[in-house]
């Protein structure tokens, strides 16, 4: 046998041992994660009660590194660009599968580029009004949109997120008109309800609930397919006017493309025992978020079906990105 084709056995049979033994080592240094939002969201605020439990649990060191810019971009291009090893994760938002699907120019395949670990948990968003829109489910809100087009307008976080996207999917299929009013930030469209501003918005469950229970703010529905538990008399979207509707905002996990499968399966295991511990998921809960660890083999899928769902919704919207 030639001593070339000897070398190469013996490299794969070394890479064969070296996959398993690094799964089972890891975390031999300290993990970072890179959160590509500024500090306080939602996902950064599941990553920090995620960290803490990983380091209990293995003894390790997780840190949270907050890489903001461009909509999500920037921070994932630092992990597409990592070492595959397990020690650079991504933990991001909605906002990976719509930044695609909208026609942003990335620089990263999403798909190509990325080992998809496992969706981490959901979070509803809360259409919230002005007490002075006289509406007060989703029916009658589209009766008003449709007598009045084009006059109502709602806000979100900014265009191309999640909320402002829930917001064209329910003008497509109500088959009304109104104006999206985007800001820097949930709070900001938030405050602009509450000040009259404007007259509706679209946030996250923790950022509306409490302007909801206060009275200041109207809920007009939730956006998931089952009532949101912090809102109990509060319907969805979709039974209260508007059958088939749900927008959904999720965070994903994600390595450098190239992870051995052995590691992938060590890491989804580990983050699935410590955000599935009991003290972890009520965190999660009064964050308003739910626990949800899908594997790695149904995560991959349900970022294409995610990908596609909201790309046909930014095309119809005429979504443009600067």
């Amino acid at each position: 046998m030639p001593v070339v084709t000897v070398r190469l056995i013996m490299c794969a049979l070394a890479c064969a041992v070296a996959a398993p033994l690094a799964a089972q080592t890891w975390p031999a240094r300290p993990v970072r994660i890179v959160v590509p939002y500024t500090p306080g969201g939602g996902i950064d605020t599941v990553a920090r009660v995620l960290a803490p439990k990983l380091a209990e649990q293995l003894g390790g060191s997780f840190v949270v590194e907050n890489r903001p810019g461009a909509a999500g971009v920037v921070g994932a291009e630092i992990v597409a660009r990592a070492a595959p090893d397990g020690y650079t994760l991504l933990a991001s938002a909605t906002e990976f599968a719509i930044n695609p699907a909208a026609g942003r120019k990335l620089p990263y395949d999403p798909f190509r580029d990325f080992t998809h670990i496992s969706q981490l948990a959901s979070v509803q968003f809360i259409l919230g009004a002005h007490p002075s829109v006289p509406a007060r489910n989703a029916k009658e809100l589209i009766a008003i949109a449709k007598a009045r087009p084009g006059e109502l307008t709602y806000g979100s976080s900014g265009t191309g997120g999640g909320p402002h996207l829930a917001g064209e999917l329910f003008q497509l299929m109500a088959g009304i008109k109104w104006t999206h009013v985007p800001f820097k930030g949930a709070q900001p469209a938030a405050t602009a309800v509450l000040s009259g501003e404007i007259d509706l918005a679209f946030g996250a469950t923790i950022g509306l609930a409490a302007h909801v229970n206060s009275g200041r703010m109207r809920a007009i529905g939730v956006t998931g397919e089952k009532r949101y538990p912090g809102l109990p008399n509060v319907p969805t979207i979709a039974e209260s006017g508007l059958p088939g509707y749900t927008a959904i905002g999720w965070y994903g996990y994600y390595g450098p493309a190239g992870m051995a499968p052995e590691l992938v399966r060590r890491i989804y295991t580990e983050t699935a025992k410590a955000l599935g511990a009991p003290d972890t998921k009520e965190k999660l809960a009064k964050a308003g978020n739910e626990y949800v660890m899908s594997p790695p083999e149904e995560f991959g899928p349900f970022l294409k079906a995610e990908t596609a769902k909201w790309g046909k919704v930014a095309r119809a919207a005429n979504i443009k990105f600067e």
